[in-house]
């Protein structure tokens, strides 16, 4: 199905859609492509950080992966009320690495998971809970501006990636900049100039060839694979459980920047079809964020959120179909148990994975543009909040220095680039007077207020 108008993106596949089984399989391999790096990427750093074995680091990788797939179908097929009903990837956010690592290194990660599952099921269960109270707070001004604001600071994620990943020997290395340049070729040309299968996988191939291109090269390292095992079965309390007042504060600040994510990248998902996310599809998502983060804690996974690159994939390549990401869902599952399998993923070189990433995350920033054009008019008012918003949020995420003679946990908090962008963007829209505001959407202006202008 193919759908064009002022309002939508040219669609494939609709949400209720189901492709042929061998496309929507290379479809959603395409999608697990994607996330399944950034999202390992978050247990290898904070197993680094804590100073944990090779055998833990694996258990931690393997469990990440598993409770990524079970959030995924969650969210694509619901259980009860907690889902969306969504083509939602989800995985674990860069959000929580920073306190997970300095928590996990001095409190250990008993306390990481015990704090996780008491605020996994505590914030978001309240923020869904109540979310018919609280949506009229999130209007497309707010929720477009978290969307924009996610690709936005993603951005030097892909180029990092790009060059070959933070810490490489050959950083910025010219075989690198040539794998990135060569897959971001591909993905582009392919998805402007072909039509049909071709556009709809052309991320896929470009990762495909990059990864050809670096076997020849000679800089892909096969030792994760053939280190992995076959089979792994998840253990509870496998680190054990221990609770702290800090701690548990921090993390539960943190599940409401998750839940801030969610509700952008809903936002960004739903605006291929030119709408915002219903009531049941805001509460449903947020639960499964939490729901799903709570148990994955219990085995020793951390917290699951949605994985804005994978909207950037539903908006570049018109694919909405939720069915998609179910099965998609399902390989990460397959993963998670299966070591081996999931490893031949983590050879892929990060240059490769960076020229997908880039074009994914600048297409997240996009599609949140998108949904601002479309759903407000660009007056002064909405124009200053737009640009004190995102002022303060690229301002933390590129100059987070600043914010050193705070308090850790403040710095923690405001050094949040969304949390940054949406508390500004929804404190503003709120009390400032105009249509999009819940206080003051009832006033009506009889007298629009002249912009300024010059002679000269």
């Amino acid at each position: 199905m193919s759908t064009k108008n002022g309002d939508k993106i040219d669609i494939a596949y609709g949400k209720e859609e189901k492709p042929p089984l061998p496309q929507s399989i290379l479809l959603a391999l395409q999608h697990v492509s994607v996330m399944i790096v950034p999202s390992t990427a978050v247990a290898f750093i904070v197993a680094g950080a804590v100073g944990l074995n090779a055998a833990d680091t694996t258990f931690l990788v393997q469990m990440v992966i598993l409770f990524a797939g079970v959030a995924t179908v969650v969210q694509a097929y619901t259980v009860g009320p907690i889902g969306a009903k969504l083509p939602i990837v989800m995985g674990t956010s860069f959000a929580f690495v920073g306190a997970m690592s300095s928590i996990g290194a001095s409190s250990g990660l008993d306390v990481v998971f015990g704090s996780i599952i008491i605020s996994a099921f505590v914030v978001p269960f309240l923020l869904g809970w109540q979310f018919k109270r609280l949506q009229a707070f999130f209007p497309p001004l707010v929720t477009g501006l978290i969307v924009i604001i996610i690709g936005l600071y993603l951005i030097p994620v892909g180029m990092e990636y790009s060059a070959g990943g933070v810490g490489s020997d050959d950083f910025g290395a010219m075989q690198n900049i040539g794998l990135a340049a060569t897959v971001l070729a591909i993905a582009v040309l392919f998805n402007l100039f072909l039509n049909g299968i071709w556009r709809v996988l052309s991320i896929i191939i470009g990762i495909a060839v990059g990864y050809i291109a670096a076997i020849a090269l000679g800089i892909v390292d096969f030792s994760p694979f053939y280190e992995a095992a076959w089979f792994a079965v998840p253990m509870p309390g496998e680190f054990g459980f221990s609770f702290e007042a800090i701690p548990l504060i921090t993390f539960a600040f943190l599940f409401l920047v998750s839940g801030m994510e969610t509700i952008g990248d809903m936002s960004g998902i739903t605006a291929a079809e030119g709408r915002s996310p219903t009531e049941d599809e805001y509460r449903g998502g947020i639960f499964a964020d939490g729901f799903i983060s709570g148990i994955g804690a219990i085995f020793g996974s951390f917290p699951q959120t949605s994985f804005s690159q994978n909207v950037g994939i539903i908006n570049f390549t018109g694919v909405m179909s939720r069915h998609i990401v179910g099965i998609g869902g399902g390989i990460l599952i397959l993963l998670g148990l299966v070591p081996k399998v999931g490893a031949i993923v983590t050879t892929i070189p990060d240059a490769v994975f960076g020229g997908a990433v880039l074009v994914m995350v600048a297409m997240v920033a996009a599609s949140g543009m998108r949904l601002l054009f479309l759903n407000i008019e660009m007056n002064r008012r909405n124009m200053v909040i737009i640009a004190t918003a995102l002022g303060l949020g690229l301002g933390v995420a590129t100059v987070p220095e600043a914010l050193e003679g705070m308090p850790a946990g403040a710095q923690t908090f405001f050094g949040e680039p969304v949390i940054m962008t949406g508390l500004s963007a929804l404190i503003l829209n709120t009390l400032v007077p105009g249509d999009s505001s819940p206080l003051f959407d009832s006033v009506e202006t009889t007298q629009p207020v002249a912009e300024p202008t010059t002679d000269d």
